[in-house]
């Protein structure tokens, strides 16, 4: 299943869209990467799935432990505010739109993925959530500036519907994230960038 891309479509959104890092995206922030995006209209912004690091969760949030996904680590979600932290998880049963903590980034039934509250209890959210993954940073753009880079062939767009479940931006193995991304795209499986120069972040 192809993406439309519409960077001139004002309604059009990459939120909840996965992006892929091309070869001609030098930046070594984002090489071969694969980026899940989380808010996109004035500016971008959204986290790197594929970067874990060697801080554990029991070292840093042990109480977020029993419902963290595996590895139980932190990973690097960017190179905007290292400090910051991010957390995605999985509805645990039925999603209940009424409730605070958490909200879907993703709701397609299968494949419901979203952003959890970190200042919360985890105990509060035990029964609502599952697989919790933090994010130390994200990645983050100005105005107009993915669409530039996507237009420069920086990044290629892929609809998460294209892999067919297949691709889990929560694996337990995130090293195969980016081999994945990068063999639907050569599949066609999603929005070819155009040929272009080299891509550099500010």
């Amino acid at each position: 299943m192809a993406l439309e891309w519409r960077p001139n479509d004002p309604s059009f959104t990459l939120a909840g869209q996965i992006l892929v890092a091309s070869r001609y995206l030098t930046d070594p922030n984002f090489f071969r990467t694969a980026v899940l995006i989380l808010e996109h209209g004035d500016g971008a912004l959204g986290v790197v799935l594929n970067r874990p690091t060697a801080v554990t969760i029991a070292d840093v949030v042990p109480t977020w432990l029993e419902l963290a996904a595996s590895p139980p680590v932190v990973f690097q979600g960017g190179p905007v505010e290292r400090t910051a932290a991010i957390g995605l998880a999985r509805p645990d049963g039925v999603f209940d739109p009424e409730q605070t903590w958490f909200s879907l980034a993703i709701s397609e039934p299968g494949r419901e993925l979203g952003i959890v509250n970190l200042s919360a209890e985890p105990g509060d959210l035990s029964g609502i959530v599952r697989d919790v993954r933090i994010y130390s940073g994200y990645a983050g753009w100005s105005p107009g500036q993915l669409e530039s880079e996507i237009q420069a062939g920086g990044w290629l767009v892929l609809d998460h519907l294209a892999f067919d479940g297949t691709f889990d931006p929560l694996t337990s193995d995130p090293a195969t994230l980016w081999n994945q991304a990068s063999s639907a795209a050569a599949s066609g499986q999603g929005v070819r960038a155009s040929d272009g120069p080299s891509v550099q972040n500010n």
